[in-house]
């Protein structure tokens, strides 16, 4: 039976994703607002938090969050060790073209999204995708994300890694459930809708003025 490929994903209202740990999380391209999701904490959240993590799964990880999580988890404490020590014995697959050591217990190297196909449809734990913004458009493109959990916060940071950057596909999500918490963090949970239909016929028809050809003309040029 082929696994469940869930991303979780924390967002701002402008669809930044980058960093929301800690300040020097990932500075990559002078992003100084790391940390946000704590300055922003949202406490209801956490039993979207707690559900997703509940019972046994894996993890999908680009190279760059698999360091973020392999420098922090393994050594973590106090309140933070029993995510830890979950995350240790979860299976983490790693997305990356490098050859440099996944020395993490239970870290497995995946070349490219075939290699994504191939353990989703083996036998074992759901996978739950936490950060990587950049393995979302091809993973979306090639079809093998089942569901997409977005918890978008009251925020604004007007710049940073963004999910559905260049390389997305144009298609329709179905939202299968959704709730706004009392801080109004809004938690929206979609699964694959298809692809989005063609402009139907019945619209009012496109203006023809020589004003509106004008303007046809100087966006070709590049001029508008």
């Amino acid at each position: 039976m082929a696994r469940k490929l869930t991303g979780a994903v924390f967002l701002t209202l402008d669809g930044v994703m980058q960093a929301p740990g800690g300040p020097a999380e990932d500075t990559q391209g002078g992003f100084d607002q790391g940390g946000w999701v704590f300055r922003a904490w949202d406490p209801g959240i956490e039993e979207t938090l707690g559900e997703l993590f509940a019972g046994d799964y894996d993890l999908l990880l680009g190279r760059r969050t698999y360091d973020i999580f392999a420098a922090y988890w393994p050594y973590a404490e106090g309140d933070a060790k029993p995510m830890g020590e979950a995350f240790d014995r979860a299976h983490k697959y790693v997305l990356t073209r490098g050859r440099q050591p996944l020395e993490w217990h239970n870290s497995h190297r995946l070349s490219g999204i075939a290699d994504v196909a191939r353990i989703k449809a083996e036998d074992g734990a759901d996978i739950i995708i936490q950060g990587s913004s950049t393995i979302y458009p091809d993973l979306l493109a090639a079809g093998l994300v089942d569901e997409l959990i977005l918890m978008t916060f009251p925020v604004i940071l007007g710049g940073g890694k963004r999910m559905f950057a260049n390389g997305t596909p144009v298609e329709m999500l179905e939202m299968t459930s959704n709730r706004v918490t009392d801080k109004g963090t809004v938690i929206a949970t979609y699964r694959p809708g298809g692809a989005l239909p063609s402009y139907p016929a019945e619209t009012p028809t496109p203006a023809r003025s020589d004003r509106e050809k004008l303007r046809q003309q100087r966006m070709a040029d590049g001029t508008w």
